[in-house]
């Protein structure tokens, strides 16, 4: 008996036109007696606005685990030390200057956006970042510096990388970081997050079944980036989405249709 179903946003349920299924939100509200997760890399503040005819009806793990709300309200969060933000922050710096270095391009090739609880900040005027940025943070502030951060707990840096050159850097990043403290995830073809280490949708949905007295065999989820690994791991019932990154796929119990050919539906309508 499925109690949890555990859904990522960006190539699972939204569509690559970045809509929802049109009978999903009909269907969570026919069905009370689950506890319906969206796990994203997105912002909180964002997820609230996109569903905010159901939001009391769902729980939320934003930010790849680091933050989970519930009716509006914070039920778990684990922010960054301070020293591990700007760790994080100084990387993105060595990053950039060595790919000038190397490729003689004026231009950045990283740039980075710190996710607080209560806003995300940037510093970027780049258009093409900005409008990428804007897509997943709806709470957003510019700030003219990374060393003026307001008073916030920062939970993610996130990372945007142009030219979709987020996966061929994710090794060195691994390399850059304490490893013993924050640890990146490959969350897009554009996308790095760095949160702590172990905190990840996996954890935040374990924490989730442990506040609601749900265990993993009682649990679903669909994913298809490697943001959803843990995630996936996490349950009994994991789904990867045809169109998924492969390992995902071959991790996963189950594979479904691609979310452009309503793969997570097809599975919920017969749960």
């Amino acid at each position: 008996m499925i109690k949890l179903v555990a859904l990522d946003m960006d190539g699972t349920l939204l569509d690559s036109k970045k809509q929802l299924p049109g009978d999903f939100i009909p269907w969570v509200k026919k069905h009370d007696e689950l506890k319906i997760v969206i796990a994203s890399g997105r912002q909180y503040y964002t997820l609230e606005k996109d569903f905010e005819t159901i939001r009391d009806e769902l729980v939320f793990i934003a930010d790849n685990g680091a933050l989970v709300f519930a009716k509006g309200e914070i039920i778990y969060k684990d922010p960054m030390k301070k020293e591990a933000v700007k760790k994080s922050l100084d990387i993105v710096k060595q990053i950039n200057t060595e790919y000038k270095e190397k490729t003689g391009d004026k231009e950045d090739l990283a740039y980075a956006i710190a996710c607080g609880v209560k806003c995300a900040y940037y510093t970027t005027t780049d258009e093409e970042v900005k409008n990428n940025t804007f897509m997943y943070y709806v709470r957003k502030e510019w700030i003219e510096s990374f060393d003026k951060l307001p008073d916030d707990d920062i939970v993610k840096v996130a990372i945007f990388f142009k030219g979709k050159q987020a996966e061929a850097n994710l090794a060195k990043i691994t390399a850059l970081v304490e490893k013993e403290t924050v640890a990146p995830v490959l969350s897009g073809v554009s996308w790095i997050d760095i949160a702590n280490a172990g905190i990840n949708k996996g954890s935040a949905v374990k924490q989730i079944q442990k506040t609601y007295g749900i265990t993993a065999k009682e649990s679903m989820a669909f994913g298809d980036y490697l943001n959803d690994y843990d995630l996936l791991a996490a349950v009994e019932e994991s789904y990867a989405m045809a169109n998924g990154h492969e390992k995902i796929k071959e991790m996963a119990k189950h594979q479904t249709a691609s979310n452009d050919e309503d793969g997570v539906m097809k599975i919920l309508r017969n749960l």
